[in-house]
């Protein structure tokens, strides 16, 4: 006989039963996750014309980033620019007719042009006092102003487009 052999001989287990493991029992705990510093804070915005303001122009990703780095740098000064902004989608809606009063207010809000900006957690604050603070000309010299209204903030995309965060990267 074998070592093996007479050693399980010895203590009277078999081959078959030292070698059988028994399954580890699994209960489907919950996994809770919680990220302390998120890197990013996601920011949605709305471009809102002044009252006596004609139609505004659709928005689009050049207007956008003027219009941020201009907010940007009139509160914040040359550091203000240096802040990184990545834009990652824009909504142009139809524009909202000012003068009917009997539309409802979440119906007039719904018409602006909106973007979806990414910055910095750590500039975040400084982003959005400088954002909400802003008044803005269109440069065409009629005299017609816009500005950002933050409808949004958050830490993470899924959670401040209330789920997935498919609808984000609809074209």
């Amino acid at each position: 006989m074998t070592e093996i052999q007479e050693s399980n001989m010895s203590t009277g287990n078999s081959p078959s039963e030292s070698s059988k493991r028994k399954a580890e029992e699994t209960s489907s705990k919950p996994i809770h996750f919680t990220s302390r510093n998120p890197p990013w804070t996601y920011l949605k915005l709305q471009l809102i014309p002044q009252p006596n303001a004609s139609s505004p122009q659709p928005l689009d990703a050049l207007s956008a980033r003027t219009y941020l780095s201009s907010a940007l740098s009139q509160l914040l000064g040359l550091a203000g620019t240096a802040i990184p902004i990545d834009i990652l989608k824009i909504e142009n809606k139809g524009t909202a007719n000012n003068t009917d009063e009997n539309q409802s207010y979440s119906t007039i809000s719904n018409n602006y042009n909106c973007a979806w900006i990414r910055v910095p957690r750590e500039d975040s604050a400084a982003v959005v006092a400088a954002l909400s603070s802003w008044i803005g000309g269109s440069g065409t010299g009629s005299g017609s102003s816009v500005a950002w209204r933050v409808c949004a903030k958050g830490n993470f995309l899924g959670a401040l487009v209330s789920g997935s965060g498919g609808d984000l990267f609809v074209p």
